[in-house]
C-alpha cells in the first residue's frame, strides 16, 4: 500500500493560517520560546474540514514534525529575518510564512539563538484566541493526538 504525502499548501492557504507566539518564562529549562499554527473552521469556498487538515498535514511533514506525545524533533533552522520581518520555511519551494506580530521578548530571545517550539495543531481555532483559549486547544489537541510538534531555530546566512 503507498501513502500519499500531502503536498506542501501556497501562500493563498497559508494566508489564512491562525498564528499565534509566546515566550514560557516559567520552563524548568529556561526560556522558551513557543510558535502555534492552526486554522479556523472552513469560511471560503471550497473549504472543508478534510481539505484544511491535508494542507495542515503536508506543512507538517515538510517540516518533519512528530505528535506532541512523542520527543520534540529537531526540524533544523527554519527561520530567518527577511528585513524587518521573521519568517519561517514551511517547505514550499518559494514561499515562506511570516511570523505576525512577534512580542519584542519573543523575537528578542529567537535572535539571539534561543530555540522554537513549533506546533502545528490539526483541529480548527477561532482568529484571536487568547491565551486561556490556546492553552485549552493545546491541551486538548495533544491529548488527542492532534498536535504536531518540532524545534527550530534561527538560520544564520
Amino acid at each position: 500500500m503507498v501513502t500519499r504525502v500531502p503536498a506542501v499548501p501556497g501562500p493563498g492557504f497559508v494566508a489564512g493560517l491562525v498564528v499565534s507566539t509566546w515566550l514560557d518564562t516559567a520552563s524548568p529549562a529556561g526560556n522558551v520560546a513557543w510558535m502555534l499554527i492552526a486554522h479556523p473552521p472552513p469560511r471560503r469556498p471550497g473549504e472543508t474540514p478534510e481539505r484544511i487538515e491535508n494542507c495542515l498535514r503536508g506543512v507538517a511533514d515538510a517540516l518533519g514534525l512528530r505528535t506532541a506525545s512523542e520527543h520534540v524533533p529537531v526540524i533544523g533552522d527554519r527561520l530567518s529575518v527577511r528585513g524587518p520581518h521573521l519568517v519561517l520555511d514551511y517547505g514550499h519551494p518559494d514561499f515562506c510564512l511570516r511570523v505576525p506580530r512577534p512580542s519584542t521578548r519573543w523575537a528578542e530571545h529567537v535572535l539571539r539563538d534561543g530555540h522554537v517550539c513549533l506546533v502545528l495543531g490539526l483541529d480548527a481555532i477561532a482568529p484571536g484566541a487568547g491565551p486561556d483559549a490556546i492553552e485549552r486547544y493545546l491541551h486538548r489537541a495533544t491529548a488527542h493526538g492532534r498536535a504536531l510538534i518540532g524545534a527550530t531555530a534561527l538560520r544564520h546566512r
